[in-house]
This record gives C-alpha cells, sequence and structure tokens, in this order.
C-alpha cells in the first residue's frame, strides 16, 4: 500500500501512497467517478501493474499480528496471579492464556472466512445484519437468557463461552450506515430523508445498548455511525446538529445517573479520600501502575500492581500492566502501532473510494473510526485522562466476542484492499 508510481508503463508499481492522506470525507456522489490526481497527471487505470500489488497488505497484517501477539503475552503476565485470588480459586495460572489463544484461534477462523466474501455481498447482507444484531441485543435481555455479570445483563451463554451482542450491533451498525450512506447519496442534503431514518436506527440500538447497560459500547456504535454520515458527504450543519444532540444526551445521561456522575467526580479526583476506595479505586492504581513503570518499566512480568491492587488488569486495565513492565517507552510504542494502523486503515478507504466503490471505502473508513476511537478511549482511561469506561483495548484485551469481531472487521478491510488491487491490475470484482 505505500508503493508510488505514475500512469507511465515504466513506473510499474504504486500510485498508491498519494491517493490517501490522512481523514478526508467523501464527495461527489455514488456512481460519479472520483478523479484522482498524482502528480499533477490524472489518473487512468494502467494494466501494467505487475502482479506483486495483488493480494493483501502485508504490512497492516503484520502489525495487527504484533499487536495480537503482544496482547496474548501481556494478558498471561496480567492474569497469571489471579489463582491466587479467592474468586478464582479453582483456575489454573494459564486458565486466561488457554482461553485468548483459542479466542485467537476461532478469530482467525472467522476472518479467513469473512475475506472470501466480495464486498458486493456484504452490502446486499447489510441490512440482514443489522436486523440480526438488534435480535442479539433483544435477546440478552430475556431473563434466562442474557447472564449476568456484575450487576450488567450484557453476554449470551454459549456452551462454556461468553459471547457479547453488542460487539456484533458495532460492525452490524457500521455496514449498515456505509450501504445507507450509498442508497441515499442522492438526497443527502435533506435532513429528514437523509439522515432521520440512521438516526432512528441508531436510536433503537442505543436504547437497547443502554438497558444492558453498556454506554461504552453505545458511545462507539454512535460516533462509528456518525463518522460515516460525515465521510459520506451529510451536511456540515446537519452534521454538527447531530453532533451536538448526541453530546447533550450522553450529558443528560451521566448528569441523570448517580453512579455515573460519581464516576466523573472520582476521575476528576481519584486519590482523595472519599473516591480512593470506590469508584477512583481502579483509576488511581492504573495511575500507580503507570508510574511505577517510569521511561523503561520494571520488566515484563515484574508488575506489583496486578498482583490483585488493580482490578480487571488483564481486560479494560491491560495498558496500566503494559505501562508497569515497558513503561513511557512501551506506552508510546503502543500509541503508534495503533495510530499508524488506523491512518493506514483510512488511506484503503480512500483508495476505494477513488476507485468509485463508495460502500467498500466507507465500511474501511468505518473501521478505523471503530478501532481508533475505542483505543483512544481505553488509553484515556488508563491514563486518567478521560473518565472510567468499560471498553476494551482492540485487539489486546481478554475478551473473546470483542477480538472474534475485531479480526472479523480488518479481514473486511483487507478484502477492500485485495478488490482495490484487483481493480487496479485491471480484473473484476
Amino acid at each position: 500500500m505505500s508503493a508510488s508510481a505514475d500512469t507511465s508503463p515504466e513506473s510499474g508499481t504504486g500510485w498508491l501512497s498519494r491517493v490517501g492522506g490522512w481523514f478526508g470525507s467523501l464527495t461527489g456522489k455514488a456512481g460519479d467517478v472520483l478523479p484522482v490526481r498524482v502528480g499533477g497527471t490524472e489518473y487512468r487505470q494502467s494494466t501494467t501493474t505487475p502482479a506483486s500489488v495483488l493480494g493483501y497488505d502485508h504490512a497492516l497484517m503484520w502489525v495487527v499480528v504484533a499487536l495480537l501477539a503482544w496482547g496474548l503475552v501481556m494478558v498471561y503476565s496480567a492474569s497469571i496471579a489471579l489463582p491466587d485470588n479467592p474468586r478464582f480459586a479453582n483456575y489454573a495460572p494459564t486458565h486466561f492464556l488457554t482461553r485468548h489463544m483459542m479466542y485467537l484461534v476461532f478469530g482467525f477462523v472467522a476472518a479467513l472466512l469473512a475475506f472470501q466474501v466480495p464486498m458486493k455481498v456484504w452490502e446486499r447482507l447489510a441490512p440482514w445484519l443489522f436486523v440480526g444484531a438488534l435480535l442479539l441485543l433483544v435477546a440478552v435481555l430475556i431473563p434466562g437468557v442474557g447472564k449476568v455479570v456484575n450487576g450488567a445483563r450484557r453476554w449470551l451463554s454459549i456452551g462454556p463461552i461468553g459471547f457479547q451482542p453488542s460487539e456484533v450491533a458495532k460492525l452490524a451498525v457500521l455496514i449498515y450506515a456505509a450501504d445507507y450512506m450509498v442508497r441515499k447519496m442522492e438526497v443527502k442534503e435533506r435532513f429528514f430523508r437523509a439522515v432521520l431514518p440512521m438516526g432512528a436506527a441508531v436510536a433503537i440500538v442505543g436504547v437497547l445498548l443502554l438497558a444492558e447497560p453498556d454506554m461504552g459500547a453505545f458511545m462507539v456504535v454512535a460516533v462509528i455511525a456518525m463518522g460515516i454520515l460525515f465521510l459520506g458527504g451529510v451536511n456540515a450543519r446537519m452534521f454538527f446538529l447531530i453532533a451536538g444532540v448526541l453530546v447533550g444526551a450522553f450529558a443528560l445521561m451521566i448528569a441523570s445517573s448517580p453512579w455515573r456522575r460519581e464516576r466523573v467526580f472520582a476521575y476528576l479526583d481519584p486519590f482523595s479520600e472519599q473516591h480512593a476506595l470506590g469508584k477512583g479505586y481502579q483509576l488511581s492504581h492504573s495511575l500507580i501502575a503507570i508510574g511505577r513503570g517510569e521511561i523503561f518499566g520494571v520488566g515484563l512480568g515484574g508488575s506489583v500492581e496486578k498482583l490483585h491492587w488493580l482490578p480487571e488488569a488483564h481486560t479494560d486495565f491491560l495498558l496500566a500492566v503494559i505501562g508497569e513492565e515497558f513503561g513511557l517507552v512501551g506506552v508510546i510504542t503502543l500509541i503508534v502501532l495503533f495510530l499508524w494502523m488506523t491512518r493506514r486503515i483510512m488511506h484503503i478507504g480512500r483508495q476505494a473510494i477513488a476507485l468509485d466503490r463508495v460502500f467498500s471505502g466507507l465500511v474501511a473508513q468505518g473501521v478505523a473510526i471503530w478501532i481508533g476511537f475505542q483505543a483512544f478511549i481505553n488509553m484515556g482511561v488508563n491514563l486518567g485522562a478521560l473518565p472510567t469506561k468499560g471498553l476494551t483495548l482492540p485487539l489486546m484485551s481478554f475478551g473473546g466476542s470483542a477480538i472474534l469481531l475485531n479480526l472479523v472487521a480488518l479481514a473486511i478491510v483487507m478484502r477492500v484492499d485485495y478488490e482495490n488491487k484487483l481493480l487496479m491490475r485491471g480484473g473484476r470484482v
């Protein structure tokens, strides 16, 4: 994806790097050919591109593999001492490691299957995926069907495995929103015909998620939908109106919920006597862990906070253990990897749009928004920059359904990239 070339036969490979750039919005209508200029020369499809540009984005794949491998090591490091806790007394030290490895295997199989599905099939399935996600969100709220953990009804039990329908909802809303914007491209300037129906769909998903309750997942879903509307070319006034409504709605939800207000107050002063042993407990120990790591960390396996001081160290607060064991260098490395991956996926989406594949481009950019925003929230919480919110670190934290859906989403991005290169070779998709 980083090769560069002009349109002459001698150039061989790669006009790709100049098509993308940083995050940009979609211009033009479905069916229009979007002009792409390289060094002042208008793009023309070349049939001389060598077969080496076909396939998938190797650099993106290796970054994903690196994050998965690092996450596997850190889940083991963060959970190895949990059997000393009476709550996990029946677990082996390798319990979470083996389960995480099992989730990775399932995720890779699902990703391989998802990669085989052409984007035109995903486009046809978009409404049905959305309906299926709604049914799962309803099912999890049915007593006796949904599994309650820590007072939240967010899981469906599939044998010994707990599955979160909210993760399916993220992908389903993403694909549905991309398909919706392609279908409504002609009326995107009209609020009631273009934006209101999509807003109603997101509101239904939001009501079901808040009933669990899972405000974090609702935030991610809302940001994905808003991002795709923006990239789809919705009128700026309408976009900022919707954004204002969403911000107001989230502020109202926080203000009307005593335990959510308490989280905000604990975030403002986590070390106070009132909050240090309450809502600020996780955040205060996360900051202690990161502070202990200093520049280069205490070394892999050397974390003290994971020894029953920091709750959920292998899930929501995995970054705190990384900060303690790898220090500032490790945290910055992780931030750079996620930033690079998000930018790369955005670049693939912009290439698809430049090739007049609007649906594929919006799906890829939606995945970038999803992974980038969720990573930003998780890192912000661990570093004390944002109030505590139950969102995992994508590709790294322990959690089967999250890993599975992250890998499926990235496989779809790989498929978009594969079809982009096939078209640039002169083939058909």
